[in-house]
């Protein structure tokens, strides 16, 4: 009798998209993951509806969208990932009776909170919401170095887009010490059970300080420019970019290289850490590895520049696209869908490994299984899918999108501004389209998609057919303080 398939679940955190080398990437190295996705299926259309950190992990660990986990954004009127949803990714597997352990970042409140995990080990960067709160990577950090250094010791702030190589050894790297947490977890666990194991990096999110191998592979070679589109200078603002920790502004061609070589350093040693993961499991727990599922993704991503500006929280594919691979077990061969042109969300997780576990999908889920995509059975999917983001940075950066991956439409509420971009043709979104005489019917279409996802939540977004937002209140979830169950 087969055994039920084990789950590796990995995130990155604020990784882009474009940043696999087989995503064509110009310079990036990541073997491991381009391996990983060569015997899996490749989403190129993933995306994160809602993407800052708390609102993509609490649609990841409950298959909801945003509108119902009641997380909207960071920034105005919203609040913590809810610690009581009733349903959890996490949650699922540990009433089926896996064993479920969480290693590195979890940003839940309080910070010690499980989500359905019956065990973790945390590293949160440095995050304190209790006065003398110390998380798991940092108390070891301490039993393991002189009294007198400590993590935050390379001088770079947890937001900003300077960057320089990690201070101290390269096993001391918060990186590193997620994948040994990792790893001892599966030399110790009860191997007559199946497991679910996240592994969540902190990592490429700024701070970007690398091991100095990894910083200076890039460093000392070129990397892309940022895409710069025909509407970016609304944010060449120098006043703002003087800031270490900006949001925007354009940055001079050394400073953007220096931040690049340490943001791709960074994700190149994931990479390693992920090869070093699967070198191991290979070596020793052959026939755990050859029933396991792996899965990596990312929460959001990061603007590294593109159209001046920095971090994440805007609908712009530099932020809102995310990497996304699904490898079956071994044993089960290749699946028939190598690169899936569907689009798709961090709230198929869920649904997708609860699938493959043969676990029953909670009715709360918004997400869709991806076992049929990937075993290339034509059916009806989404047409689009809708994001946003709360006021952060900036009012006019408040946002509200809709997109299949090949074309988007982007509305700023604050400002009544539109943009509309054919990422077909232009997937560096350097042309915005939406005042192209050819083009008004098509970007009508898309406009009515959101007016219609609006309308739906009677929040009174939509006025007389057209989008319309009360300038004196944030948009709240009436579930930011109550859950949400299907009927």
């Amino acid at each position: 009798m087969m055994r039920q398939p084990n789950i590796i679940l990995i995130i990155a955190d604020q990784m882009r998209g474009d940043c696999l080398g087989i995503d064509g990437h110009e310079v990036i190295q990541t073997p491991n993951l381009d391996n990983l996705a060569g015997n899996g299926t490749r989403f190129v259309h993933a995306y994160s509806a809602c993407p800052s950190c708390l609102p993509a992990r609490a649609t990841l660990w409950t298959g909801q969208n945003q509108w119902h986990t009641g997380l909207l954004g960071m920034g105005w009127g919203q609040g913590p990932i809810p610690n009581d949803f009733p349903n959890t990714l996490a949650g699922e597997f540990s009433k089926a009776g896996y064993r479920t352990h969480m290693v590195g970042k979890g940003h839940f409140t309080p910070q010690r909170a499980l989500m359905g995990f019956e065990t973790t080990e945390i590293d949160e960067s440095g995050r304190t919401l209790i006065e003398g709160f110390k998380d798991d990577y940092r108390q070891w950090f301490d039993e393991n170095t002189p009294v007198d250094v400590s993590p935050d010791d390379h001088g770079v702030d947890w937001n900003s887009w300077l960057a320089r190589p990690w201070h101290t050894e390269e096993y001391l790297h918060p990186t590193s010490w997620t994948m040994t947490r990792a790893i001892d977890f599966l030399k110790n666990r009860d191997q007559e059970k199946p497991f679910f194991l996240n592994i969540s990096f902190a990592r490429p999110h700024s701070p970007y300080v690398p091991p100095k191998p990894y910083f200076d592979m890039y460093f000392y070679d070129k990397t892309p420019p940022p895409y710069v589109g025909d509407w970016s200078y609304i944010h060449d603002k120098p006043d703002d970019a003087i800031d270490t920790n900006a949001w925007r502004g354009r940055m001079t061609e050394k400073q953007i290289h220096r931040a690049r070589s340490g943001y791709y350093g960074e994700i190149s040693f994931i990479d390693t850490q992920i090869g070093r993961l699967l070198n191991w499991m290979r070596r020793f727990q052959g026939q755990a590895y050859r029933n396991t599922w792996f899965v990596f993704t990312s929460d959001h991503g990061d603007m590294q520049g593109d159209h001046n500006l920095w971090r994440k929280t805007y609908a712009y594919e530099g932020s809102a696209r995310i990497p996304f691979i699904i490898a079956p077990p071994a044993s089960m061969g290749k699946p028939k869908c190598k690169i899936a042109d569907e689009v798709v969300e961090l709230r198929d997780i869920m649904p997708t490994l609860l699938d493959v576990a043969g676990l029953p999908i909670p009715n709360n889920v918004d997400g869709k299984s991806l076992l049929p995509v990937m075993q290339g059975v034509n059916q009806d999917w989404r047409l689009y899918i809708h994001g946003e983001h709360c006021t952060c940075y900036s009012r006019e950066q408040e946002m509200q999108f809709v997109t299949n991956g090949k074309r988007k439409f982007i509305w700023f509420p604050r400002t009544g501004a539109e943009q509309f971009f054919d990422l077909s043709r232009d997937s560096g979104e350097l042309h915005n389209l939406i005042e192209n005489s050819e083009r008004q019917d098509e970007i009508n279409i898309w406009r009515s998609y959101l007016i219609y996802e609006l309308d739906q939540r009677d929040c009174g977004w939509v006025r007389d057919g057209k989008l319309y937002c009360p300038q004196d209140k944030p948009l709240v979830s009436p579930y930011k303080d109550k859950r949400w169950l299907s009927e």
